[in-house]
């Protein structure tokens, strides 16, 4: 609950985000400090891999936010719509780094992620980040849905709960979609070498 005189933070961060695309780029800015500790947070349940790393935390949420901020892109609608582009952008940069690692070491040293949370309790291993990339793009073009599950559980590290408010649809859902999309990437991922 909210005390008198304080503003509902999901209110607060739409606001910012009309601000800024009615052209106030001081509101960008401000938006950052709201939810720069939150991005932290989704950013470490992705980069917290011991040694074989792509890319750290802090370097992780600031290129994120260079591609939230760049007016090419996509117009951000509300704090639901900020995070679901926020977790692509850190799927995006977390692929692109072990893309880079690889090439560098000439496919010697492919960075490996376990598939993690209950995931992991489904029997899946480490898996190929870019390997992991292809299979989002084939899975999203069977459900769209079902891969931006994936990339708020995975790429962000959202709960259920934290999906289901991003995606506007009950945990329940959400639990079914992730079960779906983790039997679906294992078969995808289970034919790669």
């Amino acid at each position: 609950m909210l005390a008198c005189g304080e503003m509902n933070p999901d209110v607060e961060i739409t606001g910012l985000l009309i601000a800024f695309r009615a052209g106030d780029r001081a509101a960008m800015g401000d938006l950052f400090e709201r939810v720069y500790h939150e991005l932290r947070r989704m950013a470490r349940a992705r980069t917290g891999r011991g040694d074989r790393r792509p890319i750290d935390t802090t370097a992780l949420v600031h290129e994120a936010y260079v591609r939230l901020v760049d007016p090419s892109r996509a117009e951000l609608q509300d704090r639901n719509h900020f995070f679901a582009v926020a977790a692509t952008a850190m799927r995006q940069i977390v692929v692109d780094h072990a893309r880079a690692a690889e090439a560098i070491k000439r496919g010697g040293d492919v960075v490996h992620v376990p598939l993690r949370d209950d995931a992991v309790e489904s029997g899946l291993l480490a898996i190929d980040l870019i390997a992991l990339d292809g299979a989002l793009a084939r899975l999203k073009e069977i459900s769209p849905r079902l891969c931006r599950v994936v990339e708020l559980r995975f790429f962000l590290g959202l709960s259920v709960e934290e999906a289901a408010e991003v995606l506007e649809v009950t945990p329940r859902t959400i639990k079914r979609d992730w079960r779906k999309a983790r039997a679906l990437l294992f078969e995808e991922l289970r034919g790669q070498p």
